[in-house]
């Protein structure tokens, strides 16, 4: 291993240099070098090459975790401790995480529905629960509004909606979306926070014209729709993270390819076992 870092870093730094601050002899590093490369290390040669493949092609998107899944999926066996120090070695990391503002007021005067999902969050078939939320994405025009709405058996997103308005139209749309897909029977739950958008007259009757039950957060809990938490810290990590797009049409743009190509049909999900939201649904 010293000799391999002597070896990625000797057109940074003498090699005679590293070689003392490693404490190992220069002669052993020139003979080493001189040695054909074992069939380990060129499997490991391979593998990296393999590694930073998947990372371009998912826009930095992964880590470890699904990278060892991504590399199983395609016939390169290995062991994700493996997979995570090769990434940590050679600078591949997925995006990282931001924090991001409430988009929804709870602070209005219409009735509210009871947390009939009770943190259910794992149906046994789909159209049982959906669960609902807005945010927000930045352009040089404005904010670009997004409301979803996915349906937790298979973590897909089956609807939503982007504007320049956060309003009952937004979440309607959504909502309209995934019942147009899904065409969902009897004893579907529609779960969301308590934002004026969801306690509107507009969007509740909408459910109630479906027969569609409606749940909601109790107030200031967010783990009470964790999932809808989840999808859009990805959504932030994944897609936006540093981006400030020219125009609300650009953003919508990126937003559609994140949500029908790859999120619903490639990501792979460590809460379905690395499959993609429609490998799951097919398999089920």
């Amino acid at each position: 291993m010293r000799y391999d870092f002597v070896e990625r870093h000797r057109g940074r730094w003498p090699v005679r240099l590293m070689c003392r601050v490693l404490r190992v002899s220069a002669g052993g590093y020139y003979d080493w070098r001189g040695r054909p490369r074992s069939s380990r290390a060129a499997g490991q040669d391979a593998l990296v090459v393999a590694i930073k493949a998947i990372h371009v092609e998912m826009k930095a998107r992964y880590g470890s975790p699904r990278v060892h899944a991504e590399l199983a999926a395609r016939g390169n066996p290995c062991c994700v401790n493996t997979v995570a120090r090769l990434m940590r070695s050679h600078g591949v990391a997925a995006k990282t995480r931001r924090k991001f503002l409430v988009t929804t007021d709870s602070n209005h005067g219409r009735p509210v529905a009871e947390n009939v999902l009770d943190r259910r969050f794992e149906p046994e078939a789909p159209n049982q629960a959906w669960t609902a939320d807005v945010t927000y994405i930045a352009t040089a025009e404005g904010w670009l509004y997004l409301a979803v709405v996915e349906d937790l058996h298979s973590r897909r997103i089956v609807g939503w909606s982007m504007g320049p308005r956060i309003d009952s139209r937004l979440v309607v749309d959504a909502l309209e979306m995934a019942v147009a897909r899904r065409l969902p029977g009897a004893g579907l739950v529609a779960h969301s926070d308590r934002g004026s958008q969801y306690a509107s007259e507009h969007y509740q009757r909408l459910l109630a014209g479906h027969g569609i039950t409606c749940s909601m957060s109790r107030r200031g809990n967010c783990w009470d729709n964790a999932p809808m938490e989840s999808f859009f810290a990805s959504l932030k990590k994944e897609l936006t993270r540093g981006e400030i797009f020219a125009t609300r049409a650009e953003a919508k743009a990126s937003i559609f390819e994140y949500l029908e190509v790859f999120y619903n049909r490639i990501r792979r999900h460590s809460s379905l076992g690395y499959k993609s939201p429609a490998e799951y649904e097919e398999a089920s």
